[in-house]
């Protein structure tokens, strides 16, 4: 096995992912929004390499692992440096959460219970990722003009769309699929800390 996903195992693995995503979205939950579910299937895909779920590094180059940091470096009276750097962290923060939230919702309570003092304990993980697609919504002039009303949906069916990934996962258990068990062990190990899941598809 290798760490890193070919051009062909990703798309493998979205396929995959689109499967899933459309069944629970459109049949479960009549959510028929084209957008949002390409949108989902394809963060899943792409969060299958952990660099790009902990991708958000502060001004010193530090990867940020706890949402109320990365909240923290997108505040443009704070740390962020310019709003575009806000919306970038903003759609991270979306992003994190509604993958978190939906995949391990586990860790999410976890993370909250920890006696080492994290941000995190402070975040309510839906309102920050509802919050943040809502703020990354906003940016809807110039270049960011076609994005904005699906950064909308996201953030006005953001729960909708955490139901849907639970059912997913329960799929995803019920196959037993590589991906989830490796992404598991590194959540449960501490993320980045202690190395990186490896991925089957090569």
């Amino acid at each position: 096995m290798t760490s890193e996903l070919s051009s062909q195992g990703w798309r493998s693995l979205r396929i995959f992912f689109e499967d899933l995503v459309w069944r629970h979205f459109y049949q479960d939950l009549h959510l028929e929004e084209p957008r949002v579910a390409q949108y989902v299937s394809v963060l899943l895909a792409e969060f299958a390499r952990m660099e790009n779920v902990y991708k958000i590094r502060d001004g010193l180059g530090r990867q940020l692992e706890d949402v109320g940091e990365m909240l923290v470096e997108s505040n443009p009276l704070l740390k962020a440096g310019s709003f575009d750097r806000e919306r970038a962290v903003r759609k991270h923060v979306g992003d994190y959460t509604l993958f978190m939230s939906g995949l391990f919702p586990e860790s999410v309570a976890k993370n909250s219970r920890r006696k080492t003092l994290r941000l995190d304990a402070f975040v309510d993980f839906m309102q920050a990722g509802k919050e943040s697609y809502s703020i990354v919504s906003s940016f809807d002039q110039f270049e960011y003009r076609d994005e904005a009303p699906l950064f909308r949906k996201l953030a006005e069916n953001f729960e909708s769309c955490v139901f849907g990934l639970n059912l997913v996962k329960q799929d995803i258990e019920e196959f037993q699929h590589e991906y989830y068990r490796q992404l598991r062990a590194t959540l449960e190990q501490g993320g980045t800390e202690r190395g990186r899941p490896e991925s089957s598809y090569s």
